[in-house]
């Protein structure tokens, strides 16, 4: 609890020479300050950013994402800023079962709730989440230093239909043996 406090206060401490800017929440990323922060530390460190109208950066860990965003890439988490979640988007939410925050993508809407699934999940859906659990959406993935817009932009809609579908996997399996001298290369 202690080094929560000292990491909200040292947000705090930046946020107004900052205000407005992403920078603000720096302290979230690894390379910056070696801050690690999981679970609910790191979910009330993103409420708290998000809430204030401010983008957050941070590390990703897992493959559950991937080949759009991979373990270790930087992502930014930008606020909703009261505009719905859409379907195609990538989001930081609240895990409904785990009640952590996961980045994974909306492919589909049912009453009023938005059907959340990771791109290279095999298995089904993480489920039906409330709009009030989506935290902010993914603006943004550096790959080695660069931006990638890849699976961001309005190809977002076909992978939210390949991966519901789960045909996103069986392409992967299908091609990836055809990309794999060009990793590292691609976008």
């Amino acid at each position: 609890m202690l080094q929560k406090e000292r990491t909200m206060k040292t947000v705090a401490r930046q946020a107004p020479a900052l205000e407005g800017s992403w920078l603000a929440a720096s302290p979230c990323v690894a390379e910056r300050n070696d801050l690690s922060l999981s679970g609910l530390e790191l979910l009330d460190l993103l409420r708290d950013i998000l809430s204030k109208g401010l983008s957050c950066r941070f590390q990703a860990r897992g493959s559950s994402m991937a080949p759009f965003v991979n373990d270790g890439e930087v992502i930014t988490i930008s606020p909703l800023a009261g505009a719905a979640p859409r379907i195609g988007e990538v989001v930081a939410f609240i895990h409904p079962e785990m009640q952590k925050p996961i980045v994974h993508r909306i492919i589909g809407k049912r009453a009023g709730t938005c059907l959340i699934k990771g791109d290279n999940i095999p298995c089904g859906a993480d489920g039906y989440v409330l709009p009030r659990n989506i935290l902010g959406r993914v603006s943004r993935v550096e790959r080695k230093g660069r931006s990638v817009w890849a699976g961001l932009g309005p190809e977002r809609m076909l992978l939210a239909f390949l991966s519901r579908t789960r045909l996103l996997l069986w392409l992967r399996l299908w091609f990836g043996p055809f990309l794999r001298p060009f990793k590292g290369t691609l976008p």
